[in-house]
C-alpha cells in the first residue's frame, strides 16, 4: 500500500477498540453495592473482616466505603435490617393471631414459610460469626423474636394445653419454646449450611414438610406438662 496521507489517517484494522465509559453509580446504587457486597463478604470471611479488605473486594477506594458507612458498626446494622430483620413478613403475625385456626395447623404453616425464608447461606453464617464476635446481630435477632413470635407461640402452646394463664413466661415453657424453635434452624439450616452435613430427606419438600409437622407435634405433645396453669 502507498503510504500517503490519505491511507495514514484512515483507521487501520488493528486500531485498539474503544473502552465503553464506566458508568457513575448513583448514590443509592452505590450504597446498595456495599450492602449487597458486605453481606457476601461478612458471611464469607466473618464479621472480625476488616473494611480495607471489603473495598478492596468491591474495586472502590475505602476513603468512599466510609463515606457511605463511616463505622464499621453502621455498616454491619445495614447487614443486619436487609438479612435478618428484613426478612420477617407481618403477614406471619396476623396467621399466628388467627383465632379460626386450629393450634397445631397455624404453627406448621408459620414454620413452613419462615424457615423457607431465612435459611440461606448468608442468613445463617452472619448470625453465627456475629456471636463468635461481637454477638450485636443474634442479639437483635433475639429481640425481634422475644417481640414477634415468642409471646405468639407462648400463647398458642399455653391455648393447646388448655391453660389461659397470661402470666409471664416461666424458666421451663422458654426452654421449651426455645428448644423447639432452635431445633428446627439447626435440623434445617445449621447441619447443611454451615458444617456441611447432609441429611436423609434434604431437599425433598414433602420431607422437611414433615419434620416441622413432627417437630410442632412434639412441642404440643410437652406441653401439658410444662406450661403455666
Amino acid at each position: 500500500m502507498v503510504n500517503t496521507a490519505q491511507t495514514r489517517e484512515r483507521p487501520g484494522a488493528d486500531a485498539p477498540a474503544k473502552v465503553p465509559a464506566r458508568r457513575r453509580l448513583g448514590a443509592q446504587e452505590r450504597e446498595a453495592q456495599i450492602v449487597e457486597g458486605a453481606i457476601d463478604f461478612f458471611a464469607r470471611r466473618g464479621l472480625d473482616a476488616q473494611m480495607r479488605e471489603l473495598a478492596a473486594e468491591l474495586g472502590i477506594a475505602h476513603t468512599l466505603l466510609y463515606h457511605y458507612f463511616p463505622t464499621k458498626r453502621l455498616l454491619i446494622e445495614r447487614v443486619y435490617e436487609q438479612t435478618i430483620a428484613g426478612r420477617w413478613d407481618p403477614r406471619w403475625e396476623a396467621l399466628l393471631d388467627g383465632p379460626r385456626i386450629a393450634v397445631a395447623d397455624k404453627l406448621h404453616a408459620f414454620y413452613r414459610e419462615y424457615l423457607r425464608a431465612i435459611l440461606t447461606p448468608d442468613w445463617l453464617r452472619i448470625l453465627v460469626h456475629s456471636g463468635l464476635s461481637d454477638g450485636l446481630i443474634p442479639s437483635r435477632y433475639f429481640e425481634l423474636m422475644r417481640h414477634r413470635l415468642f409471646p405468639r407461640l407462648l400463647r398458642e402452646v399455653r391455648r393447646s394445653a388448655g391453660s389461659r394463664s397470661r402470666a409471664a413466661i416461666t424458666p421451663r415453657e422458654e426452654a421449651l419454646l426455645l428448644s423447639f424453635h432452635g431445633g428446627l434452624i439447626y435440623h434445617l439450616g445449621i447441619w447443611p449450611l454451615v458444617y456441611q452435613q447432609t441429611f436423609t430427606g434434604a431437599g425433598d419438600p414433602a420431607s422437611i414438610d414433615a419434620f416441622i409437622r413432627d417437630r410442632v407435634d412434639g412441642l404440643l405433645l410437652q406441653a401439658p406438662a410444662i406450661v403455666g396453669t
